[in-house]
């Protein structure tokens, strides 16, 4: 629904801790680009336990929400409706409010790394390695379900953890065979690495980069850049980051919910790293 750019207009992030995101800066900045001189946006932190009385507490002149841990399946329940892409991993990060007032939940994590990907050339694999097993696994998984052509290999810490991205593999219809972290350093040498573990915990691995490595996507921002991407450029591998990731999936979520497309990624871009560097 396209917007004027003197309509009034609420958007926000909600999570818990919230006060790192850089959604707000992001889409401030999205806003300015595009003339939404009504548009607001905020970040509000919200548990799971708090999430179903504040969004029973929108008025009308919101347009909608990304959601963040822990929010991104606690909201599931609460609403009116919800995109395959958000069903097939069980999270959203984006909740959108129609102007009939119902709630339309997305995901947009996993278009949004398929776009970041494909910014720096990778449209497809033919074979795939994902470190760690988390939330964000599942949604690489997604993900390279739609660019991978073979065997994703899961580099993981424990049986359940292994289980579970079997079960997720089974889910996406993606080709999944799991291992131990222990041999981590293997993964280095795929086409497509995909670090998804939270910060420091590739460090390590940073010594087994290989000669010549190939594409390496650190779901990471904050510390940028990774011990284990400095020395993946270091080599001269591609290296797609974590604020690439936000930036596209913070575009798709800005284009939702104003109606406007394409939205300023450029402009996204450069404020994220403005806020980056200013920390």
């Amino acid at each position: 629904m396209p917007t004027r750019a003197t309509d009034g207009r609420r958007a926000a992030v909600l999570g818990s801790p919230i006060a790192h995101s850089l959604s707000p800066v992001l889409h401030r900045a999205a806003y300015d680009a595009a003339g939404l001189t009504g548009w607001s946006y905020d970040s509000f932190d919200v548990d799971e336990a708090a999430l179903p009385g504040f969004l029973d507490g929108l008025g009308p002149q919101w347009a909608g929400l990304s959601l963040t841990m822990p929010l991104k399946r606690a909201v599931i329940p609460l609403l009116d409706e919800i995109s395959d892409t958000a069903a097939s991993v069980d999270a959203v990060n984006t909740l959108v409010l129609t102007e009939d007032g119902r709630r339309r939940g997305d995901n947009t994590d996993i278009p949004g790394m398929v776009a970041a990907l494909r910014e720096h050339g990778i449209e497809e694999v033919d074979s795939a390695a994902v470190l760690g097993a988390g939330a964000t696994a599942s949604s690489a998984l997604a993900a390279l379900a739609r660019i991978c052509t073979g065997e994703v290999v899961a580099y993981v810490r424990s049986e359940a953890r292994a289980a579970e991205m079997r079960q997720w593999g089974e889910r996406l219809d993606v080709e999944v065979r799991t291992a131990d972290w222990s041999d981590a350093a293997e993964a280095l040498r795929a086409p497509l690495v995909i670090a998804t573990t939270p910060a420091g915990t590739t460090d390590a691995l940073a010594a087994a980069v290989p000669e010549r490595p190939a594409t390496l996507f650190d779901v990471l921002y904050d510390p940028w850049p990774t011990e284990l991407a400095a020395r993946w450029s270091m080599f001269g591998g591609a290296v797609v980051s974590g604020l690439d990731l936000l930036v596209h999936q913070a575009v798709l979520q800005f284009e939702q919910m104003t109606g406007h497309a394409p939205g300023p990624l450029d402009a996204m871009r450069h404020a994220g790293e403005k806020a980056l560097a200013a920390r």
